[in-house]
C-alpha cells in the first residue's frame, strides 16, 4: 500500500547528557550500596526514554496490513483517534493507541503483551480492556473460523464486561477504514508522554512513595 501520514516514523526525544560512571562488579553479590546507586542513576535515565521507545515501537506496526485493509498502525490510530474524538480521557485513548502493540512479538498473545506494557501506568479497569480485548473482538470472527464467538461470555459476570464489549463495538471492531480522518502517530505523543512519566506501581519502589 502506498505510504500515508499515519506511517511517519516518530523518534524519541533524546538530551546530550553525561553518562554516569559504570559499575565494575560482575556478580550481584559483590555489589555495593553505592554500586546501585550508579545503577539507580542510569535506571533514572533509562526509564524517562521509555515513552520514546514505544512510539518508536509503535511504528513498527506500519506497512503489514494482516490482510486488512489497512495496516496495523493505521488501526491502531484509527481506534484511537475514535476514542478520543468520543471525548474518552487521556490514559483511555493511550490504550486504545496501544491495544495491538503486541502483534510484533506476540502474535498468539498479543492483548497479554499491551496489557503488560500499560500496566504499571493505567487503571485496573483500563488494564483489564486492554488484556481481555482480544477475546472480545472474537465476537465479530471467531464463528467463520471454527471458533465460539461467545467465548467473551466466560467474562459475563465481571464488572468491566460491558467496558471491553463497548471498547470493541465503538473503536476497535470498525476501525479499519481507509477514507477515516486518522489522526498521526504525532498527535499523540504528548498523552504517551504523560501517561508514561510515572508508574502507579511497580516493585522497584517502596511502598508508599511517589
Amino acid at each position: 500500500m502506498p505510504p500515508t501520514q499515519t506511517q511517519t516514523k516518530t523518534q524519541p526525544q533524546t538530551q546530550t547528557q553525561t553518562e554516569p560512571a559504570a559499575t565494575t562488579f560482575t556478580a550481584m553479590r559483590a555489589a555495593t550500596r553505592d554500586d546501585y546507586q550508579v545503577i539507580a542513576q542510569h535506571a533514572g535515565r533509562f526509564f524517562e526514554e521509555l515513552p520514546g521507545r514505544v512510539l518508536t515501537h509503535l511504528t513498527l506496526l506500519a506497512g503489514d496490513t494482516g490482510g486488512y485493509a489497512v495496516d496495523r498502525l493505521t488501526h491502531s490510530l484509527q481506534t484511537a483517534t475514535r476514542a478520543q474524538r468520543d471525548g474518552r480521557d487521556d490514559e483511555y485513548v493511550v490504550c486504545a493507541l496501544l491495544h495491538d502493540i503486541g502483534d510484533t512479538l506476540a502474535c498468539s498473545n498479543h492483548a497479554d503483551l499491551a496489557a503488560t506494557i500499560l500496566e504499571p501506568f493505567v487503571s485496573e479497569k483500563n488494564h483489564w480492556i486492554v488484556k481481555q480485548h482480544a477475546i472480545f473482538q472474537g465476537y465479530y470472527f471467531f464463528h467463520h473460523l471454527g471458533l465460539d464467538r461467545d467465548m467473551r461470555d466466560r467474562f459475563r459476570d465481571h464488572e468491566w464486561w460491558r467496558d471491553c464489549a463497548e471498547f470493541c463495538e465503538k473503536y476497535d471492531q470498525n476501525s479499519f477504514d481507509r477514507d477515516y480522518d486518522t489522526l498521526p502517530l504525532e498527535a499523540f505523543e504528548p498523552i504517551v508522554r504523560k501517561v508514561f512519566a510515572e508508574p502507579r506501581k511497580t516493585i522497584y519502589r517502596q511502598e508508599g512513595t511517589t
